[in-house]
């Protein structure tokens, strides 16, 4: 996190007013009750759909801290709206334990949220039911993409390349991340 902190807490903030953004529009979703008109649906609809862009922040960050215990290395983007990931993680300098870390953060805070949403979410609103039905779309998603390079790299593959990863400056292309140098 060395000469990341400024950037840190900007992601820290915008999160934060996303989530309490979605608690609002949960809020007076619930006051609306059943959608009756076409206003009532497009609440329903939007809050469905930022319910679920909230689950996916949160298992960014549960990527992200699971990264940090590990002592990872990684590179926050220089703007909160520079790309759709939280961090890159260093796919040269960083060990098997450390990519199993972060990936084992950003499953655990997907069952957590999972978990939440079932046992917290109405189920009798449209609203509910978005979140919920792309929610486990996103789950499904992370078992497609994520749990396949998880399980190659437990048992001895490479590590992975790709946008959500960078690699040090004079890293052969075969290793190296597609989200650039991890210059800091």
């Amino acid at each position: 996190m060395d000469k990341q902190w400024n950037r840190f807490f900007a992601f820290l903030l915008r999160d934060s007013l996303i989530i309490l953004l979605a608690v609002a529009l949960w809020l007076y979703t619930l006051a609306l009750g059943k959608p009756h008109d076409l206003w009532s649906v497009a609440v329903h609809v939007a809050t469905g759909l930022l319910t679920v862009f909230v689950a996916y922040l949160l298992h960014e960050w549960g990527h992200l801290l699971g990264a940090w215990v590990a002592g990872g290395a990684f590179v926050l983007p220089a703007t909160v709206t520079e790309t759709m990931f939280l961090f890159r993680f260093d796919n040269v300098r960083n060990s098997r334990a450390q990519f199993i870390s972060m990936s084992l953060g950003g499953f655990a805070s997907s069952i957590l949220v999972v978990v939440f949403l079932v046992s917290a979410l109405p189920w009798n609103l449209l609203a509910s039911w978005i979140a919920l039905g792309l929610v486990a779309a996103g789950v499904l998603a992370t078992f497609i993409i994520e749990v396949p390079m998880f399980l190659g790299v437990v048992r001895g593959g490479p590590m992975p390349t790709g946008t959500a990863f960078v690699s040090p400056p004079g890293t052969p292309p075969e290793r190296a991340g597609a989200g650039g140098s991890s210059l800091i």
